[in-house]
């Protein structure tokens, strides 16, 4: 009996200690607002839990704003669930079994999320990458020691995005985040990392820009009636003129006079608009593959969609649009194999955007264009035959020729004397052969006259076209240099505004045009297409000068947009953000833990 007893006191050992696990799991998990599946085997003393696993992703910045700024409400304390600090957008693609003993073994499955994603989350919020954490990561990749520190607080001393153990990743990078609330140091007034806001041009002329104003602040107000009365706002002019009551012309037939009057009004408003949004600043989105989203501030805010995606909806003062009422056409920038337009707008707008406040490491400016840019290609004496560069600042490149001053006064004293002296032979003579003499003379002196002027006219040939070759030949000056000089070229002809200050603010109006601008955009990116060719095949040539002088004003916009990508190419070179870029395309969907 005895031994029956002790027999059984294992088993109720095991039953006990089972239960007692089983009930501080269970707390545990009711703590952190968990709902799982949990099995025990009382016998063997083994607890299943099953976790559901998670893809999750930020919230939007403009749907969700209080949840996008504040941390969650019932964060998780179980190993594994630093996720649960903020509140996420969330989607179940599987569930997690864990057979554990005791209650301290509990692991929460980590989420799976983009990795660019939370990198934009974070720094939205306020938190500094470390530039020593993302150069290891760089070159270490998966053997990156534990506890690297990613990303720092605000304060520059706390980390907030660490490397985690490997522990269940499946070869993904594992990575834990902690945040408090006082880190949060931006707010939705704060432009979203990887936007960039791109400033109009000055206006030239007060008394149209007054007049555009009040034609486009009629257009939004037709605009917010026709929203606020739920109407469909992809044509709003049309609605709103098609709503309103006009009286009818005595002279026209009824139909007439109502197509006359609509076509009218169509094409005031339609001028109207465009003029309103060549005024307003506009707000990009910058991807991995180039633009994403342009967004006009002239555009009233509209009801966000709930499946806008993460960061997709937002600009700077909480202005953004996430439907088409708010966005304005950009097929014409996206990046695509057949055109190179995207790939320079998403290159000057990265080169542009590129600062201590916005800084846009999600794009990558192709290695091509970079090396282009930071090559000298510009030869100075073409901007001397440009008329962009005086050649006294120039060093010397071209022939200098002796002054052919006293060489013309000794042909015209020769030819002087030479005539006297016929015309004293002529007087000597009898009439009849005077007059032949006279015939004679006439026509030697008009063939020599044309053979002078044909051999003056040779040598000035001679001398321009080697001159044209000299200035292909000259030393080539820095890009930047060649845009400052254009662009004080295009202020003295116009084309830029005498307030602009400096490269950076006309590359931003040039940027603002090419989105609003087709036309422009394609006549600006094949000029960068011809420039990149003469660079890439041994220099300029004739040709490409001839192209130049024909559409110059397009190049000395296109000088621009080259030089600040060699600078900022130039300022970034080793630093963190080359680092940060090959970490974010290296690893797409990390393990948040």
């Amino acid at each position: 009996m005895t031994q029956a007893v002790l027999g059984v006191l294992p088993i109720l050992y095991n039953t006990v200690a089972t239960l007692v696990a089983l009930s501080r799991v269970r707390r545990m998990l009711r703590h952190s607002k968990l709902t799982a599946l949990t099995r025990s085997d009382v016998v063997n003393r083994v607890i299943e839990v099953e976790l559901p696993r998670y893809a999750v992703r930020p919230m939007d910045r403009f749907a969700d704003r209080e949840q996008y700024w504040s941390l969650s409400r019932h964060p998780s304390n179980i190993p594994g669930g630093s996720w649960t600090t903020f509140n996420w957008r969330m989607n179940v693609i599987g569930l997690s079994t864990q057979r554990i003993e005791y209650a301290d073994q509990l692991r929460q499955p980590q989420v799976e999320v983009a990795f660019d994603h939370l990198v934009c989350y974070l720094l939205d919020l306020g938190a500094h990458p470390d530039p020593h954490g993302w150069r290891l990561l760089r070159s270490s990749g998966l053997w990156t020691p534990v506890g690297c520190t990613l990303m720092r607080a605000p304060d520059g001393l706390n980390s907030a995005l660490t490397i985690a153990p490997l522990d269940g990743s499946d070869g993904h990078l594992s990575l834990a985040v902690t945040w408090a609330g006082p880190w949060t140091t931006r707010d939705h007034s704060h432009l979203p990392p990887y936007w960039v806001r791109l400033n109009p041009a000055p206006s030239r002329q007060p008394g149209l820009e007054l007049a555009a104003t009040d034609g486009g602040e009629q257009h939004e107000e037709d605009y917010s009636k026709s929203h606020a009365d739920g109407e469909g706002p992809s044509e709003p002019l049309q609605n709103s003129e098609s709503s309103s009551t006009r009286k009818p012309s005595p002279g026209l037939p009824c139909a007439e006079k109502t197509t006359t009057t609509t076509t009218t009004t169509s094409h005031s408003s339609s001028h109207s608009h465009s003029l309103s949004l060549s005024r307003h600043p506009i707000t990009v989105q910058i991807s991995a593959d180039g633009i994403v989203t342009a967004i006009s501030n002239s555009q009233p805010p509209a009801a966000p969609s709930p499946h806008a995606a993460a960061h997709g909806s937002a600009n700077e003062g909480g202005n953004g649009n996430d439907n088409d009422n708010g966005s304005l056409y950009i097929d014409h920038l996206r990046v695509r194999p057949s055109s190179s337009a995207g790939a320079w707008f998403a290159s000057a707008a990265t080169a542009y955007g590129t600062s201590s406040q916005t800084i846009l490491w999600n794009y990558k400016i192709p290695d091509d264009i970079l090396a282009f840019a930071r090559r000298e290609t510009v030869p100075c004496g073409v901007l001397v035959l440009l008329g962009v560069v005086d050649e006294a600042a120039t060093p010397q490149w071209a022939t200098a020729y002796p002054d052919d001053h006293g060489r013309q006064l000794d042909a015209f004293m020769r030819r002087t004397m030479a005539q006297r002296e016929a015309l004293a032979a002529e007087a000597r003579l009898p009439p009849a052969q005077r007059a032949i003499a006279e015939r004679e003379r006439i026509a030697r002196e008009g063939s020599e006259r044309m053979r002078e002027m044909r051999e003056k006219l040779r040598i000035q040939a001679e001398r321009q076209e080697t001159r044209l070759m000299e200035a292909l030949q000259s030393p080539k000056w820095d890009t930047k240099l060649v845009a400052e000089h254009n662009l004080a070229w295009l202020v003295s002809k116009g084309e830029v505004d005498e307030r602009v200050q400096g490269v950076k603010e006309a590359v931003g109006n040039v940027l603002h045009r090419m989105v609003l601008d087709g036309e422009f955009t394609s006549r600006l990116c094949r000029m960068l297409d011809l420039w990149k060719a003469w660079a890439e095949n041994g220099g300029m040539r004739k040709s490409d000068l001839a192209a130049l002088q024909e559409d110059q004003v397009t190049f000395a916009y296109a000088t621009l947009l080259v030089a600040i990508i060699k600078d900022t190419s130039t300022a970034l070179e080793g630093t963190v953000s080359m680092d940060l870029q090959e970490c974010l395309r290296l690893w797409r969907t990390v393990r948040l833990g």
